[in-house]
């Protein structure tokens, strides 16, 4: 049994690194692929970003890694604020027990 199992786990190897090579050796030459963002209908920071993602992609990343924790917090904040105004304490861990 441990053979068996041993020559299909080989088998199963083989064939998945094989498998994509002949797929590829099968194909012709192909294009490369092109991936844009349609920023025709956008205005405002919606085409700023699409324009910025079509142009410069590592500029793109730069802007999304600075921008989403950047809002994160932000949204976090302005959730805090409200909570507060209402009564609702998140700096307190005392549980109200009915």
């Amino acid at each position: 049994m441990h053979r068996l199992l041993t020559r299909l786990c080989a088998l199963a190897t083989l064939v998945s690194v094989l498998a994509p090579s002949a797929a590829w050796a099968a194909a012709g030459k192909a294009a490369p692929i092109v991936i844009v963002a349609d920023s025709r209908s956008h205005s405002g920071w919606q085409a700023w970003l699409s324009n910025l993602y079509n142009e410069n992609l590592a500029y793109f990343t730069l802007v999304t890694v600075l921008l989403i924790p950047t809002l994160g917090a932000l949204l976090g904040k302005i959730t805090e604020f409200l909570l507060t105004r209402l009564g609702i304490n998140l700096k307190s861990r005392v549980l109200a027990e009915h």
